[in-house]
């Protein structure tokens, strides 16, 4: 904890990415460790998988006695009157909680900046975007603060910092982490229900798996909750005498990529087949118009259930974004409403019929590279473009499927990332594609701390 709190003042004023300082607390739950340690070493009670790991908790999640403001000023009286799941099993399985990370307002952008807590820095560079809307987690954790940041990702707010920060996440099944706010005034809109998900991100995809371990523990608050194992059946044999097939997803035609950003995905497929994958191109199950329902439910849920609030308490850099979304959305009324959830379990019978035939599938986390800071501030055609180029990541939230981000080299001095798109709760296949590959590129980390030599 000492070490990880020394960091964290070396980092810190520099990134912005914790912003609510709980390290006082965490020295005295680490001297709670120490002593429980001793008592196992005594033959007393087994400890957690994550005892006395330093972890972050992202702003959005309730955290006994701290306020839940979602980077909203005016929620700084809602003070959680219990831990969220995710929090409790954390702390049940030993972690340490440093501090409380950044979010956009609302936690509604890709980009981390708000007026309550002002921007976090990417710490690859500080003109870049750290991702968002967990950008402090991500910016944290790249940094050296904690072993594993927590996050949550309903458009890919686990992955587009885990991509931008040269980390590795996976974004978990609907079901596998349990989630609830105590706090919460009313419970959310149906498919947010559906397409939101608690997960970690962390340094190395050992850790990731560490972090998706401790958060998964049954909680009865969620009825979503299911009591899957982590690992599934083998699948196919060991490789390479019966591999794993891969199908390498290839962007659609309408997405502007960048050739570097796919030369280097080429050579992330390329090393799946060397780890004994049977690796074949084609395209993604219908994934433009898996995208584009994915942004047509959500708007319309954020129009009818919480545009009101998000006009009276958030800033110009919030609505507008949201127009910007609102510009390349369909109006759905109620009837088109329901029946783009009843065409959902299309999108997801394709997807999964894919996932038959071949158990994963490799896609680009971005076809373009980083973005510069708050680029979605530019208007409604720049956000359009930034979605396009990510398509992978957002149209995985309508399925509900387990997706991790994995490092495969950076560009100008910055990360570049693929996504694993596995089945219902295959995350553990997902998980050891990534580590294949993180095997072959090494923990894209180690290149930003030796920087700083």
């Amino acid at each position: 904890v000492e070490a990880h709190s020394a960091r964290m003042d070396a980092a810190n004023p520099a990134l912005n990415a914790v912003v609510i300082d709980l390290r006082e607390e965490a020295r005295a739950a680490a001297a709670q460790a120490d002593a429980a340690l001793d008592a196992h070493r005594a033959g007393g009670k087994p400890l957690g998988a994550l005892h006395g790991v330093p972890v972050t908790v992202k702003i959005n999640v309730d955290f006994k006695g701290q306020a839940n403001t979602n980077g909203i000023a005016a929620f700084q009286d809602v003070i959680a009157p219990d831990d969220s799941p995710v929090v409790a099993n954390l702390r049940k399985a030993g972690a340490i909680v440093l501090g409380l990370t950044n979010t956009p307002e609302f936690s509604f952008r890709a980009f981390t900046d708000n007026p309550l807590h002002g921007p976090t820095k990417n710490p690859w560079s500080p003109l870049h975007n750290p991702g968002g809307s967990s950008g402090g987690g991500g910016a944290a954790v790249a940094a050296g603060i904690g072993a594993i940041a927590h996050g949550n990702d309903i458009g890919g707010s686990l992955r587009f910092p885990a991509w931008t920060n040269g980390l590795a996440t996976i974004k978990p099944t609907l079901g596998r982490v349990p989630a609830y706010n105590p706090s919460a005034p009313a419970e959310r809109p149906l498919m947010a229900q559906l397409m939101s998900v608690q997960g970690p991100m962390a340094r190395e995809v050992a850790s990731v798996r560490l972090g998706l371990q401790a958060m998964a523990a049954r909680d009865w608050r969620d009825p979503f909750w299911c009591p899957v194992p982590l690992e599934g059946v083998p699948l196919e044999g060991p490789a390479p005498e019966r591999p794993i097939r891969v199908l390498y997803a290839q962007p659609d035609d309408d997405m502007d990529c960048d050739p570097a950003v796919m030369a280097q995905l080429d050579a992330a497929a390329a090393m799946l087949a060397d780890a004994g994958y049977a690796v074949e191109k084609g395209p993604a199950p219908r994934l433009k118009e898996t995208w584009q329902m994915w942004t047509d439910i959500l708007m319309a849920e954020v129009q009818t259930m919480q545009r009101e609030i998000i006009d009276r308490v958030a800033t110009p850099a919030l609505t507008d974004t949201l127009d910007a979304y609102l510009a390349f959305s369909n109006r759905l009324d109620l009837k088109g409403y329901m029946t783009a959830i009843a065409q959902r379990s299309r999108h997801v019978r394709e997807w999964m019929a894919q996932l038959e035939e071949t158990p994963l599938i490799l896609t680009p986390a971005s076809v373009q590279p980083v973005n510069l800071l708050n680029e979605d501030l530019q208007g409604p055609q720049r956000v359009y473009e930034i979605f396009t180029a990510a398509r992978f990541i957002s149209a995985l939230n309508l399925l509900g499927l387990p997706c991790a981000i994995a490092p495969v080299g950076t560009l100008n001095g910055l990360p570049n990332a693929c996504q694993i798109v596995a089945s219902r709760f295959r995350e553990d296949l997902a998980l050891d594609a990534a580590q294949a590959i993180e095997d072959r590129v090494g923990v894209l980390c180690r290149e930003l701390w030796a920087r700083e030599g």
